[in-house]
């Protein structure tokens, strides 16, 4: 056991190394072979070059297979599994204790059968595994992705690029998303520092104000304490704003990674089960600490300059993770498919407001007194934060749910949900509801019964919710709970469900002579139904919509296409893209022809596919979205249908 498991810790390393190797040396041809209707044999075939011995199919080395043909569709049946013919050679390897294995050193053929139910598409995707090694050197699992045509399948229009699309040339110049885009970047500079005021009010933090100006306008002198307690306050901000540098170095790799890391069904799941163990934490039954190493390291390298202070700032942001960690996470995450940018502007506002009061109280140290002492109130504050904690996590395994179209929490539950956790906090700030820390026989405040009513109040107000009446659209919550048409009922009210695909919309368009407004969406697109539940039943928004051909193109959704309709695209760059899930179709037409990744996206084309205006992103101002709507359909003309 000891020995397998060194052996595959050392074959994992090799295997990162092995784009460095030659593996060049291993140039693959695909073609197939029609045996009967829906049956295909696959053949691979390559020259094996440079010395390098190629492991035959079918060997189990070590616990790994030799051999693998990967689909995406798991509705591709294998007939037979990869074989190889004949040229191979026995070979008593070294590395496994001499055991024998079959190896190619010349040119091998492999094959495979393969039964494809229903429409048999004409190119077929799939993956390629092979183990190659030579002497003492062993690569296992390298992947080779390929594309073979079948003869007798389906030819569909599987078109990405729209060529009279002119983004420098619409026919009629109006656009507003510049200045929203500087709008909203603002905004979430806010959200963060009020993030960061809330921080400031957990058990992990406040009571590090006093501790820590004290220490330094004491040890110091005021003077020189002064300036460096200014300049502790300026390192926890330069701290978290550093969170933010990974996404802008990840941002050249893809430019719809931001999407694919806040929809991603398992990095969801996962800050789902993160804040429901933050929250069981917050409510007492136990403590969330960072490896103590972490922190005492850091604690160690503390002194009087400039490195020793950077040093306490960043022992602080260790020890308060325990607190900050789940509103960092909400502000990352909630902010992830908008860019690097408005990560950095969130990590501001909450660096900035989590170090200013070490600066202010600095400057003004006799203000220290006039703060409150620290008690109970600040578990009462943890044990708050541990009930939005639960909210947010719904939020979380909502997205999931979502984009994995799983249908276990829909808009009604998820309301159904969240009025329970309304009510455990009103009976928690009522005094009628006690957790660990609590202190027997506490006092209930009259300011903590007016937040327990107001709290009680909302939770009310989130009733109609679980309805199915023209009340259920809550627009002061719109974002959070899923589409109404994601419901228990067969009938939701509120539910008008657009077209969801351009190819169909556009022949609608031009049997109507309507122009198009493409609405590029996400299931888990918190401003996205922001737009639909508060701007689009507006009166006069609803009546011009009307006049177009709408189409909601979802870029996260993780459904897999049909295999007849699995390509690959070339894009402009001349890079390839594998589209074999819905959401990568759209979100390829989104950025091959709108220069864009995020959502929402609304952009107006003609019948004839001419850009009617510069598509504009995010806009809640009513008047600005209803202008741009009419401005398209002036630059339709007079043959445009009323």
């Amino acid at each position: 056991m000891y020995k397998r498991i060194l052996f595959l810790f050392l074959s994992w390393c090799l295997a990162c190394s092995a784009f460095a190797q030659d593996s060049s040396a291993f140039s693959w041809t695909f073609k197939s072979e029609r045996i009967s209707p829906g049956e295909y044999r696959l053949v691979f075939q390559t020259p094996v070059n440079n010395n390098w011995q190629l492991y035959a199919p079918a060997q189990d080395i070590a616990g790994i297979q030799s051999s693998a043909l990967i689909f995406k569709d798991s509705s591709i049946i294998v007939v037979s599994p990869l074989t190889g013919k004949e040229g191979f050679k026995t070979i008593n390897s070294a590395i496994f204790d001499n055991q024998p294995f079959k190896v190619y050193e010349g040119s091998a053929v492999w094959t495979a059968t393969i039964r494809i139910p229903g429409e048999v598409p004409a190119s077929l995707l799939g993956t390629l595994q092979y183990t190659y090694g030579k002497g003492d050197e062993f690569y296992p699992s390298e992947s080779k992705e390929f594309e073979v045509a079948l003869e007798g399948g389906v030819v569909v229009n599987n078109r990405i690029r729209i060529e009279t699309i002119d983004l420098a040339a619409p026919v009629q110049q109006c656009g507003i998303e510049k200045e929203e885009k500087k709008g909203s970047l603002w905004k979430i500079f806010f959200l963060g520092f009020l993030g960061g005021l809330v921080a400031l009010l957990t058990p992990c933090v406040f009571p590090m104000i006093p501790l820590t100006v004290s220490f330094f306008t004491k040890k110091t002198g005021e003077k020189g304490g002064t300036a460096n307690a200014i300049m502790y306050g300026f390192f926890i901000f330069l701290i978290y704003i550093s969170f933010s540098i990974p996404f802008h170095l990840i941002g050249t790799v893809s430019p719809t990674i931001y999407n694919d890391i806040s929809t991603n069904v398992w990095l969801n799941l996962a800050f789902f089960l993160i804040f429901i163990v933050f929250a069981v934490s917050f409510f007492g039954y136990f403590e969330i600490t960072l490896p103590s190493g972490l922190a005492n390291k850091a604690n160690a390298r503390q002194g009087g300059n400039l490195l020793g202070i950077f040093f306490m700032a960043l022992t602080l942001a260790i020890v308060s993770f325990s607190c900050t960690g789940p509103i960092l996470g909400t502000l990352l995450v909630g902010t992830a498919s908008g860019g690097a940018w408005p990560l950095t502007a969130g990590l501001a506002g909450f660096g900035l407001s989590l170090g200013l009061p070490f600066a202010l109280f600095a400057l003004f140290p006799q203000v220290l007194q006039s703060l409150p002492k620290s008690g109970g109130w600040l578990n009462t504050v943890k044990v708050v934060l541990g009930f939005v904690e639960l909210a947010l996590a719904l939020k979380f395994f909502s997205n999931a749910d979502l984009v994995a179209h799983w249908n276990l929490l829909p808009r009604e539950v998820f309301f159904g949900l969240w009025i329970l956790i309304g009510l455990g906090l009103s009976l928690y700030l009522a005094g009628w509801l006690r957790f660990p820390h609590d202190s027997p026989g506490q006092k209930i405040s009259g300011l903590r019964k007016i937040f327990a009513l107001a709290v009680f109040l909302f939770t009310v107000s989130l009733v109609p919710g679980v309805t199915n009446t023209k009340r259920a659209n809550l627009s002061m919550v719109s974002g959070f709970p899923p589409p109404h048409c994601y419901s228990i009922y067969s009938n939701p009210v509120n539910c008008e469900e657009p077209l969801k695909d351009y190819e169909e919309a556009l022949k609608l368009a031009r049997e109507t002579n309507k122009p198009i407004l493409i609405d590029f969406t996400g299931w888990a697109c918190v401003n996205c139904r922001k737009m639909e539940e508060n701007v689009w039943p507006d009166p006069k928004v609803k009546d011009l919509m009307e006049k177009y051909v709408l189409v909601s193109l979802y870029v996260d959704d993780k459904q897999k296409l049909p295999i007849s309709r699995q390509f690959v695209y070339q894009g402009k760059d001349s890079s390839e893209r594998r589209i074999t899930t819905v959401g990568e179709k759209w979100s390829a037409f989104q950025s091959e022809n709108f220069a864009a990744s995020s959502q929402p996206w609304y952009v107006l084309v003609s019948p004839d596919e001419k850009l009617l205006t510069p598509p504009v992103g995010y806009t809640p101002d009513k008047e600005a979205y209803s202008a741009w709507l009419q401005c398209g359909l002036d630059a339709m003309g007079p043959t445009s249908k009323p």
